[in-house]
């Protein structure tokens, strides 16, 4: 009866029925009662699906709200439970320390992760894909006052030259006033006398882990571990091309597309232009 009244007149309807008013409302407020949450369950559905499971109910929160939606994060929290969506397991992380190469620098970073400015404090490190029979190698920068990655290289071996490309590419992006830090592990691309050549050309201070400490660059491990939980699993890459398109891709969509709870629920480059306006 609810779909044919919207054809016909309702007062015909309960006529032929031979149903009271009263009767039909008090049904109709019963059914709808059912599953007072349905139009929530379909709106997390839908940004799960368009996020590739990559939200969790944070993010799912925050980007309900943003549809000026206001609804508590406990409450989509248990419908995302009842609908089956679950966080995602993190991975290991590839280790490029390999003992004692070059000079290693102090721990500047002393696990200060917060930054007041953009460019002002940067990490880095590298992590490996396994893919098709071969590996992949991917050496991104990280800007700690958003989680933005300002540039990355990829190589299908652990080379000085990943490294060095990927450090040349973000040293083109700084200002003649800018004088960031530059943290990393103790592995040994670091510890290379081209790479410290380079940031002192450039009057960047350089930072490293205490050996074997790697929650003194945990900013970087906790994008390796959300890189490839949110893509790199829930993919399947036939080839390394493949999976390099693949990242170039996720990149972008990080920097571009994910929100993130501590910026307010914007994502890092939509953060960046925001605060540098106001």
């Amino acid at each position: 009866m609810s779909e044919l009244r919207q054809q016909f007149p309702l007062a015909d309807l309960l006529k032929l029925a031979g149903l009271a008013r009263s009767t039909f409302y008090y049904q109709l407020q019963i059914a709808q009662g059912a599953d007072k949450h349905r139009a929530l369950k379909q709106q997390i559905q839908s940004l799960f699906a368009l996020h590739k499971g990559r939200y969790g109910y944070r993010r799912i929160t925050l980007a309900i709200r943003a549809m000026g939606k206001p609804v508590n994060h406990k409450t989509v929290q248990r419908q995302m439970a009842l609908l089956g969506l679950k966080s995602l397991v993190r991975p290991k992380k590839y280790r490029s320390y390999k003992g004692e190469v070059g000079e290693a620098a102090a721990n500047v970073l002393q696990r200060k992760f917060e930054a007041s400015a953009p460019k002002q404090k940067l990490v880095t490190d590298v992590t490996e894909f396994n893919v098709a029979g071969g590996k992949l190698y991917l050496s991104p920068i990280m800007d700690l006052y958003n989680g933005e990655i300002i540039a990355y290289e990829t190589s299908e071996r652990p080379v000085y030259k990943l490294v060095g490309d990927m450090l040349n590419k973000a040293l083109r992006k700084l200002k003649a006033s800018d004088r960031p830090m530059l943290h990393s592990d103790q592995g040994w691309q670091y510890r290379m006398p081209a790479y410290q050549r380079a940031l002192r050309s450039k009057g960047v201070q350089q930072s490293m882990s205490r050996k074997g400490n790697c929650l003194d660059n945990a900013a970087m491990e906790s994008f390796f571990a959300t890189l490839k939980s949110e893509f790199f699993y829930l993919e399947k890459f036939s080839s390394i091309e493949q999976l390099k398109t693949g990242l170039k891709n996720y990149i972008h969509y990080y920097n571009h597309d994910r929100i993130k709870q501590k910026l307010k629920g914007l994502s890092p480059v939509r953060y960046r232009t925001q605060s540098l306006a106001a």
